[in-house]
């Protein structure tokens, strides 16, 4: 396994449509395991290959569903990944790897049905609900040549990203303080 790089904004395989996967191969899974290195490194919620230089129909996604201390258990592969149903909608905050430091204000599903293949060429189906909703729905996305900013509302100022990191940890210490008293 290897880490790979993460194409940056500006880099024109971000912007181009990815081929279907039909040889389920050594290749695949060397992509797909470094995919997860790469994302795990990252510290993200999903990677697509294409953020990967590859323009196949592969994408890793962290399931917030799945409860594990161990992230590599949460970390769900999709190969040939399409969208069978959704449900409801949420409208918050996103950021991507290619894309450091800048977030915007993105509506999504709240619950999407995805229907795809493992590494083997079995076919599955995976419910994602609220973050793990948004993070398939961004990761097929980038499959399909689009980066969030190009659907955002609206980018989210610095001040902004300040105040998100301030109420973040805020809450951190609230649940922390919840705990001390279990």
């Amino acid at each position: 396994m290897a880490t790979r790089n993460i194409l940056k904004d500006g880099d024109k395989g971000l912007g181009k449509n990815s081929r279907v996967v039909s040889d389920f191969n050594k290749r695949l899974h060397i992509l797909l395991d470094d995919m997860r290195e790469t994302l795990i490194e990252a510290n993200g919620l999903g990677l697509a290959a294409p953020q990967v230089g590859v323009l196949r129909r592969v994408a890793l996604v962290v399931d917030t569903n799945i409860e594990s201390e161990f992230i590599d258990e949460q970390i769900v592969e999709l190969v040939n990944p399409e969208i069978i149903q959704s449900d409801g909608e949420q409208t918050g905050s996103e950021g991507c790897l290619s894309l450091p430091g800048l977030y915007g204000i993105v509506t999504r599903p709240n619950t999407v049905t995805v229907k795809a293949q493992d590494r083997n060429g079995n076919t599955f189906e995976i419910v994602g609900n609220e973050l793990t909703a948004r993070a398939v729905c961004h990761e097929i996305d980038h499959l399909d040549g689009i980066v969030f900013t190009s659907i955002a509302e609206r980018l989210l100022t610095e001040e902004e990203l300040a105040e998100l990191a301030a109420n973040k940890e805020q809450n951190e210490i609230s649940e922390e303080d919840e705990g001390n008293l279990e």
